[in-house]
């Protein structure tokens, strides 16, 4: 496989590093993904946003994915924001904007 391109050692918005973290709780999910970016001004900086979704199987018993939540997941997506947060804030990272998508 070939090298992705970046800037300055920055990884580009096309670039998919992976996520950093993953948080389960049965078959909802809390992935923490680091992004870094570049300003105009050629600053460098990172920040984190954090994705919730739900697995499932369809009716052919295929996985799949869901953003919306049924009211059983609700406890398991409180549990797994909550340690998602506590891996940010003990991490040195909870000065930043912590962005839920």
């Amino acid at each position: 496989m070939g090298q992705m391109a970046t800037n300055n050692g920055i990884p580009s918005a096309g670039e998919n590093k992976g996520p950093e973290k993953k948080i389960r709780a049965g078959g909802v999910t809390a992935t923490v993904w680091k992004n870094d970016r570049q300003r105009a001004t050629g600053e460098t900086f990172s920040y984190h946003t954090i994705s919730l979704d739900r697995s499932y199987k369809d009716q052919t018993g295929n996985w799949k994915t869901a953003s919306s939540m049924r009211l059983q997941d609700l406890p398991k997506a409180a549990l797994v924001l909550n340690e998602a947060f506590r891996y940010l804030s003990l991490s040195g990272t909870g000065s930043e904007e912590v962005v839920v998508e």
